[in-house]
C-alpha cells in the first residue's frame, strides 16, 4: 500500500506550511529516513525526512506552495506498485517528523469544532483568549482551521456579527497594495512581497502594542568595571589546539547574565501572562533577539542564572549562526521568561522595545557611550550605556520592574556579583 507523505506541524502555532525546496523529484527512489522536502515556516526552514522507503509519485505541493497542517503532500509506493491518483488528505498530525499511514490516496474529512462527549472544542489559545475578551462562547463559533479547529480569524467574524451594545467606533480603513502604490509614481519603486516571517511579525508585535499594557522603565549603567574584567577574563582564556582562544566574551554575554541573575534576585518579574493566571518561573530563561534578513529571530539561553559566562557566550554563538541560517527549532526559541534587545552595535543610544506575548517584560539595551561622571566632586570620563525595561502591566507592576532593573544595573556595575 502507498504510504502517504504528510506536511507536519513543526511549531506551535503553526497551521500551514510552504514547501521551499524538494531534495527529490516524481519517480525518484527515496530511502526511508533520507531528506525529502524541505518547510518553511514563520521562523525557520526544516528539513523533512521520508516516512519510507520506495518510488516517490504524486508530488501535488511543488516547491514555493503551501498546504495545511496534516495533508498529504505526496505518496511513496513499492517497486512495481500500481500508482492511484492523487487525493491530499487534510487530517493535522502534531509530529515534527513526516507522519506514516498505509492506505491509499484517499481524502479525508474534517471533524467539527463543536465540543463532543463533553471534549472542549479545538481552538488556538489566541481564539479562546479573544472570545473570552469578547464574551463569545468557544463553542458556538464555527471553525474554518484544519479538522475545524477555531482560529483567531473565527472569533473575529463571530464578534462583528454579534450585536454591538456601545456605539461602534468607526473602522480602520484598509490598507492596500494598490491604493498605497496609487500614492507613488509608477516605477519610482520596487514591490518586495511580505513572506511568511514577516507577516507573523507584524502580527504578534501589532497585538502586543493593541492588547499588552506596556509601560518602561530606564537606567544608566556605568561599565568601567566590565569591561576591565571581560579584558582580564579574555586574556587569560586557555588556547585550543590551533592556537586560538577558547572563548572570547562579550558584553552581551555579562547582559544576558545579568539579566537573568535580576530574575533570579526578583523572582515576581521573572513571569508570563497567561490570561487567567500569571505563571512564575523557577529558572531564567532569556531570549536574545537576533537579526536575519526579513526579520528576526530569539533564541532561547534556558537556565542562564546557572550558566556561566563562558557558556551563556558559547550557547550565544551557536543560537546566533543557526538563526541566521534559519536552522533553529521551535524548542531553541519557545518559552523564554524575558528576552533582550540589543541595538548598542548600531550606535543607538536608547530605544524601547515591544513585549513577546505571553513574556512580561524585555530589555532594550543601548550603546556604550563615554561621558563625564562626577567621582568625588571632579569629573571623570566613564563608559556607560542606558537600558529601557518593558513591562507588562497585568503582570508586573511598576515597584517590581524598578526592584529588577535596580539588580540588573547593580550586576553590570559590579560583575563579580554575577559569580557570587
Amino acid at each position: 500500500m502507498a504510504v502517504e507523505v504528510i506536511l507536519p506541524r513543526v511549531d506551535m502555532d503553526m497551521a500551514t506550511g510552504k514547501i521551499s525546496k524538494w531534495h527529490h523529484k516524481d519517480g525518484d527512489r527515496v530511502a526511508k529516513g533520507a531528506a525529502l522536502f524541505e518547510i518553511e515556516t514563520d521562523k525557520a526552514a526544516m528539513e523533512i525526512d521520508a516516512p519510507a522507503g520506495g518510488i516517490l509519485r504524486n508530488i501535488v505541493v511543488t516547491e514555493g506552495n503551501s498546504a495545511p497542517v496534516g495533508s498529504a503532500v505526496a505518496w511513496i509506493y513499492a517497486e512495481g506498485e500500481a500508482v492511484a491518483a492523487p487525493a491530499p488528505a487534510a487530517a493535522p498530525v502534531a509530529s515534527a517528523a513526516a507522519a506514516t499511514t498505509t492506505t491509499t490516496p484517499a481524502p479525508v474529512t474534517a471533524a467539527p469544532a463543536a465540543a463532543t462527549n463533553g471534549e472542549a472544542p479545538r481552538a488556538t489559545p489566541l481564539a479562546r483568549r479573544l472570545a473570552r475578551q469578547a464574551g463569545l462562547p468557544i463553542g458556538s463559533i464555527p471553525g474554518s482551521g484544519p479538522r475545524g479547529r477555531i482560529t483567531a480569524a473565527d472569533v473575529r467574524r463571530a464578534g462583528e456579527a454579534k450585536p454591538a451594545s456601545v456605539p461602534a467606533l468607526p473602522p480602520a480603513p484598509v490598507v492596500s497594495g494598490d491604493s498605497v502604490q496609487k500614492l507613488y509614481a509608477p516605477g519610482s519603486f520596487d514591490v518586495i512581497p511580505v513572506d511568511g516571517m514577516r507577516r507573523t511579525v507584524a502580527a504578534r508585535l501589532t497585538e502586543s502594542k493593541q492588547t499588552v499594557p506596556h509601560f518602561y522603565l530606564s537606567v544608566t549603567c556605568t561599565l568601567t568595571t566590565l569591561m576591565a574584567t571581560r579584558e582580564r577574563l579574555n586574556a587569560s582564556a586557555p588556547k585550543g589546539a590551533d592556537g586560538r582562544p577558547l572563548w572570547k566574551l562579550s558584553i552581551n554575554d555579562f547582559i544576558i547574565k545579568a539579566m537573568a541573575a535580576a530574575l533570579h534576585k526578583v523572582p515576581a518579574a521573572n513571569v508570563t501572562w497567561a490570561g487567567d493566571s500569571i505563571l512564575q518561573h523557577r529558572s531564567s530563561d532569556v531570549g536574545v533577539a537576533v537579526a536575519v534578513d526579513g526579520g528576526l529571530f530569539t533564541p532561547v539561553i534556558r537556565n542562564a542564572d546557572a550558566k556561566t559566562l563562558t557558556t551563556i557566550s558559547a550557547e550565544m554563538k551557536e543560537l546566533a549562526a543557526k538563526a541566521r541560517a534559519r536552522k533553529l527549532v521551535p524548542s531553541e526559541y519557545q518559552g523564554g521568561t524575558t528576552a533582550i534587545s540589543n541595538l548598542g552595535m548600531y550606535g543607538i543610544e536608547q530605544f524601547t522595545a515591544i513585549i513577546n506575548p505571553p513574556q512580561a517584560t524585555i530589555l532594550a539595551v543601548g550603546a556604550a557611550v563615554e561621558r563625564f561622571v562626577p567621582v568625588n566632586g571632579q569629573p571623570v570620563l566613564a563608559s556607560q550605556m542606558t537600558c529601557t525595561l518593558s513591562c507588562d502591566h497585568r503582570a508586573v507592576d511598576g515597584a517590581v520592574g524598578a526592584e529588577l532593573l535596580q539588580a540588573f544595573r547593580q550586576l553590570i556595575v559590579e560583575p563579580l556579583l554575577m559569580l557570587a
